[in-house]
């Protein structure tokens, strides 16, 4: 970390409850959530906004760890790559699987709507700006929802905020997220595939 941040055994309040609260779940404080203790204010407004986007996501699991992988290999963040590449191994049933779509998801066997779905998700990491009513009709054609299209883009425009400022702080992955090898580790880096 560049900055100095609150480690768990000085943490108080908020931040202390938050710190139990993710070792409890994880065994250990992410890097990713310590890097808004350099601002302690901002911690607890930070974790209400995150949890919030993903309790009332309108897609899977599985979509909102897809989206959050294409956008970050687009920031680009290895940091976020590794952590969302390392947690889709289920969902996609290998990490050849996971590195296959982060390479390019277009090719890598995923289903016509999920491809339709990183296609948007994509296009809002590169440049937003650029995004037209051909973009969401060729969500619609695949039964994606108005909501669900709002929560794409919800999606992947906060991975973008979040891993900016991850990188930004020098968060580094924890030793958790990097196993499973050195081509998985390759292949989730920030500028690979």
């Amino acid at each position: 970390m560049f900055l100095r941040t609150i480690g768990k055994e000085e943490a108080t309040g908020a931040v202390a409850d938050i710190y139990a609260r993710q070792a409890a779940q994880l065994g250990f404080v992410m890097e990713a959530t310590r890097c808004f203790t350099a601002r302690p204010d901002l911690l607890p407004i930070y974790t209400e906004f995150s949890d919030r986007i993903r309790a009332g996501f309108s897609l899977g699991v599985r979509e909102w760890r897809l989206i959050t992988l294409i956008a970050a290999k687009h920031i680009p963040s290895s940091y976020c790559s590794l952590v969302y590449g390392q947690q889709l191994v289920v969902d996609l049933g290998s990490r050849d699987a996971v590195v296959a779509v982060q390479r390019d998801f277009r090719s890598a066997g995923l289903p016509a709507r999920d491809v339709a779905m990183l296609a948007y998700a994509e296009a809002v990491a590169r440049d937003a700006s650029r995004i037209g009513q051909h973009d969401i009709d060729a969500l619609r054609i695949h039964g994606f929802t108005d909501t669900q299209i709002c929560d794409i883009a919800l999606c992947a425009a906060f991975r973008c905020f979040v891993s900016r400022f991850f990188d930004a702080m020098g968060a580094r992955a924890e030793p958790r997220f990097e196993e499973g090898g050195e081509a998985f580790r390759e292949g989730m880096a920030a500028g690979g595939g």
